[in-house]
């Protein structure tokens, strides 16, 4: 199984949330602490904005942090919408199915069971569960980070 970037980024923008919560965060920190593209986390982030996962705050100093405790966000439930459906091999997708073995055929079932089998790990696990190690992930990023300009004139 191999998840889009896309993904992956709206997971380290979801965990980021996490660590700093209750403070805001920026999308230039996300960029900058994972070496990402801005653009790319403003989108992630207005769609976990739009699911319901993050609460946007616009302006100079604005951000986005978790619209949820870390517990309630299931990582499962993220990448099904990042994802979308998890079509491993063409015979998942009726409508794109060119394959005249669908049905009968061994490997396709149990390519099924294997997608299930990792989305049931998937289900298992919470935004809470990989921010739990906060102070060795708050010690790796932070030299990483940008001071905010209020921090920096105090």
């Amino acid at each position: 199984m191999k998840l889009t970037s896309y993904t992956n980024y709206a997971m380290r923008s979801l965990q980021l949330a996490a660590l700093k919560a209750p403070e805001l965060v920026r999308i230039d920190d996300v960029a900058k602490i994972h070496n990402l593209s801005r653009p790319h986390i403003m989108k992630i982030v207005h769609e976990l904005g739009k699911a319901g996962y993050l609460e946007t705050v616009r302006g100079r100093s604005g951000g986005f942090r978790l619209a949820r405790p870390p517990e309630d966000i299931i990582v499962g439930e993220v990448v099904r919408i990042t994802e979308g459906p998890l079509d491993v091999v063409e015979c998942f997708n009726p409508e794109k199915n060119t394959c005249p073995l669908m049905g009968i055929c061994v490997l396709s079932k149990k390519m099924q069971e294997a997608t299930a089998a990792f989305m049931a790990v998937l289900d298992d696990l919470t935004i809470a569960d990989i921010a739990a190690n906060r102070g060795q992930l708050m010690e790796r990023i932070a030299p990483l980070e940008t001071p905010r300009l209020e921090k920096a004139t105090q």
